[in-house]
């Protein structure tokens, strides 16, 4: 990394003042937009993922079933097997504190997230860069996935990390990869990088996100091999044991197709546009990743993923973190990106319908269906998916060709002052 001179604290411009003021608006939506001690909506009355999570792993510590018989609230469990060992420490918490520990750790794990987006951006730590990463993922707690995410206590935000991590490594760091194999583990959605390796030629990489993938389900099989078996051999292939596809919480291409079908989506046609979107998800981050964009180019991937996906709940959606981060990145030497960071907020936030007094849905996919515009706003990840690989098709083709990556330190302009981008990251 290159040194930076001293900055000047707090930063100056309007850019200052629009995340100032987004992030005060995200705080008063999110305590405003519904009651925060709801029940089964308040963003302080949830924490029942978590609490699956954790008898997940209660039950592999007293020798219980784990996929033959329902958990916490009747839930069945749906996570690899591996996902009960990582789950453990959860265990530990006392169950009375299990759920504001875990809100606790989402929100660090989330602000973690977004400095890791700059990092990958290439600039360098500091601590008007942490203010800034603190604004940017206070704003963030109002958009859906993230809001979802905090209230149920998922594991999304802390999956993401650890493939950020992975992705904010110079290409052959020794174990580079580790990252997607252990999220891939826990919940298989992930291992969807390993073909981003593979595009990259990344070899060594894919090589040890695989076999840390592979290590995963081989340990856990010696270490709980009737659950193993019973999840690899017929667990896995029970798609219904999460939720039928016609679901409007299902913002996947399987489930756009049945929101438009009024059925389940026959298998062959939703694997014949999946292949294709990914097919051309990964040429063109193949594309952005030669010229520089290596944080669009991880955070398409991550938004491929949940895309292609069977079944993806709202929550799964959390890539769109470190998109807005890119946003506000590209605003600075472009101001109109305002308006794409803009567009993006107010179409994933956390807008509520209360159907009744102690009934509340979230997210724009999950109103009413008789307003003239639900059925489309049913998919509405899915078409913000497809804007954004849109978009990237776009900017790739207006990149300058056969040129190498950026490697000159570029400023952040009124927000970030004079931190300075590294030639490389690292």
């Amino acid at each position: 990394m290159l040194n930076s001179r001293p900055l000047e604290f707090p930063p100056k411009g309007p850019a200052l003042f629009i995340l100032i003021g987004s992030a005060l608006l995200a705080v008063i939506l999110v305590f405003t937009t519904v009651d925060p001690w709801l029940d089964r909506a308040g963003i302080l009355a949830g924490g029942l993922d978590v609490h699956v999570y954790r008898d997940g792993a209660y039950r592999i510590l007293h020798g219980l079933p784990l996929y033959t018989e329902p958990t916490v609230a009747g839930l069945l469990y749906t996570y690899t097997p591996f996902s009960t060992i990582a789950f453990i420490p959860i265990d530990m918490v006392p169950w009375t504190y299990v759920t504001n520990t875990w809100l606790v750790v989402n929100l660090g794990v989330l602000f973690a997230n977004v400095l890791m987006a700059w990092r990958i951006l290439g600039y360098r730590l500091s601590a008007r860069l942490v203010s800034i990463s603190a604004l940017l993922a206070l704003t963030c707690v109002f958009i859906e996935p993230v809001r979802t995410t905090l209230y149920y206590g998922q594991i999304n935000l802390v999956l993401m990390l650890l493939v950020l991590w992975d992705f904010s490594r110079p290409d052959h760091a020794r174990l580079r990869g580790l990252g997607v194999g252990l999220a891939g583990g826990i919940k298989l959605v992930p291992i969807y990088f390993v073909a981003q390796f593979i595009t990259l030629r990344q070899w060594r990489s894919a090589v040890t996100a695989s076999a840390v993938f592979a290590a995963s389900i081989g340990l856990t099989w010696i270490v709980l091999p009737t659950d193993s078996q019973q999840y690899w051999t017929s667990t896995f292939f029970q798609s219904n044991r999460i939720a039928v596809d016609i679901n409007p919480a299902n913002q996947s291409i399987r489930g756009a197709i049945a929101h438009l079908t009024g059925q389940a989506a026959p298998v062959w046609l939703w694997l014949l546009i999946a292949g294709i979107v990914a097919g051309i998800s990964l040429a063109v981050t193949a594309g952005l990743h030669e010229h520089g964009e290596r944080l669009l180019a991880v955070t398409l991937s991550g938004l491929t993923a949940c895309a292609i996906s069977p079944f993806s709940w709202g929550h799964h959606w959390v890539w769109f973190v470190p998109l807005l981060v890119y946003l506000v990145h590209k605003a600075q030497s472009t101001p109109r990106w305002w308006i794409a960071a803009a567009a993006l907020f107010l179409s994933i936030g956390a807008w509520a319908y209360h159907w009744s007094a102690d009934f509340v849905t979230i997210g724009v996919f999950m109103l009413p269906p008789s307003w003239p515009v639900a059925q489309i706003l049913m998919n509405g990840y899915v078409i913000a998916y497809f804007a954004v690989l849109g978009g990237a098709i776009v900017l790739l083709a207006r990149l300058p060709r056969n040129l190498p990556a950026p490697r000159t330190p570029q400023l952040l302009g009124n927000l970030m002052g004079r931190i300075r981008k590294s030639p490389q990251v690292s």
